[in-house]
Formats: structure tokens, C-alpha cells, sequence
């Protein structure tokens, strides 16, 4: 017969665990945001994820300027990655790793200037959507046909006005960075644009990758575009749709 004292100290450690383990957040979308490769404002950045309450977040950076997160042995487990990292670096085992995710149909949102990563890995154009063109020679240059210009007030205009990431935003001003000469597939669909003369656009689309969603906003420089209310609901908002709730796989 097991000893009385031997149970209640079983039942104690057993209860003392539960205490110690963090409770699961059922119906929170799991989101991991990737930095990295890039200078950033930390605390008003992860604040937009912070006061999401839809969401639990875990915040993960690259070592320098290679793609080590996709080394994590729990990246598959997350819903949705938000990538605002900029590496240049990425080796076969880590590429597997990302390409993977888009079999599993983790969701992807791209913002600002992970436009810039992996320039030396054509496939990874194709996956976001477009490219922002950094030769090795001029690197970070900015030029008549590719650059970007800092605190600049943005117009920005809803494209896609059905859209459940755009649907009942109206246009908005926004200070922020602007690129131009970026490239963009054929195959996205637009949802933001603007009408600053030296802007590229779109500014924002989605598309989908084997069974993944796919979202790209290239707002999103510090913390004044942090704070603006109109980039906080795009980028909860497409979180959202990237998560895939209703289970479809639409542009």
C-alpha cells in the first residue's frame, strides 16, 4: 500500500506545477515577430502587439544578419509570423525550415523593410510578392529609380474596399518612410496605394503561397507610424486574415 505522506506530496508537487505552467490562451491567434538585420524602435514596435488582445506573441530575433529563427524547434506551432527582420543570409536547412511553413499554411505578414531580405534568393520575391532591389555595389544608395525618403506625410488611399483586411477604413495620412522602385508580382492583389508623387505602389497586397496566406505592408518605419491608429488595424487585421480563420486560401 503506498504510503500516505508519499500521495500528498505527489498530489502537492503535481499542484504546484499546474501553478508554475502557463495556462494555454485558447482562441488567441499564436504569433512569433521576427526582427533582425535592421535597426528598429523596440518598445512602440512590440507595443502593437502587446495591446492586441487577440493575439499571444513571442518576439524572436535573427542572430546578425543571417535567418537563425527559422532554426527554432517550435516555429511550426505558431499561426501567423510577422516579419520585420532584414537578413541577407539564409542556408538550405533554414530555407527547408521557412518553406515549410507555407506547406503547414502558417500565415505570413510582411511588413516595411522585409521587403529588402534575401536578396541573393529569387524564390523569396515570388513567396512575398515583390522586391525592393539593394545591388551589392550600392547598397543602402538611394538613386532616381530606387531609394526611400524618411518623415514623409503619406496619403494613402483603400484600394480594396471589400477586402476584410481594408473593409470600412477610409483614406488616411500617414508619417512614414517611402520607397520607390520596389518590384511587385503580377499575381497580388493590391489593397493600399497613394498618390505621393515619389512613391512606389502599392503600398499594401496579399497573395497566397501553397497553403498559405501572405500579406505585405510597406508602412510601418518608427514610431510615429507605430502609433498612427489606421497602421495599428491594418497590421491586427492582417494577422488576422493571414491566420486564416474561415479556413480558405483566397488571394
Amino acid at each position: 500500500m503506498m504510503n500516505i505522506r508519499w500521495i500528498s506530496a505527489l498530489v502537492l508537487a503535481v499542484c504546484l506545477a499546474a501553478i508554475a505552467i502557463p495556462a494555454a490562451e485558447p482562441g488567441k491567434t499564436k504569433v512569433l515577430v521576427v526582427t533582425g538585420g535592421h535597426g528598429f524602435e523596440r518598445e512602440p514596435f512590440l507595443d502593437l502587439f502587446a495591446r492586441n488582445p487577440d493575439i499571444a506573441f513571442t518576439h524572436a530575433a535573427h542572430s546578425g544578419t543571417n535567418a537563425t529563427v527559422y532554426e527554432r524547434e517550435d516555429l511550426l506551432s505558431y499561426d501567423v509570423l510577422v516579419l520585420y527582420d532584414m537578413p541577407k543570409n539564409i542556408t538550405e536547412n533554414q530555407r527547408s525550415k521557412f518553406l515549410s511553413l507555407l506547406d503547414r499554411g502558417t500565415g505570413l505578414v510582411v511588413l516595411h523593410h522585409a521587403l529588402v531580405s534575401f536578396q541573393k534568393w529569387p524564390d523569396y520575391e515570388g513567396i512575398i510578392g515583390g522586391r525592393y532591389p539593394e545591388g551589392s555595389s550600392s547598397s543602402g544608395a538611394v538613386t532616381p529609380a530606387v531609394g526611400y525618403e524618411h518623415d514623409v506625410d503619406v496619403p494613402v488611399t483603400i484600394v480594396a474596399r471589400d477586402h476584410p483586411i481594408t473593409a470600412g477604413l477610409r483614406d488616411f495620412t500617414i508619417h512614414d518612410e517611402i520607397y520607390w522602385g520596389f518590384r511587385v508580382g503580377a499575381d497580388v492583389t493590391p489593397l493600399l496605394s497613394t498618390t505621393h508623387p515619389r512613391s512606389g505602389r502599392p503600398l499594401a497586397w496579399t497573395r497566397a503561397q501553397s497553403n498559405s496566406r501572405i500579406v505585405y505592408l510597406q508602412l510601418g518605419h518608427d514610431r510615429q507610424a507605430f502609433e498612427n491608429p489606421n497602421f495599428r488595424q491594418l497590421v491586427a487585421r492582417s494577422i488576422g486574415w493571414a491566420a486564416r480563420p474561415d479556413g480558405g486560401i483566397t488571394r
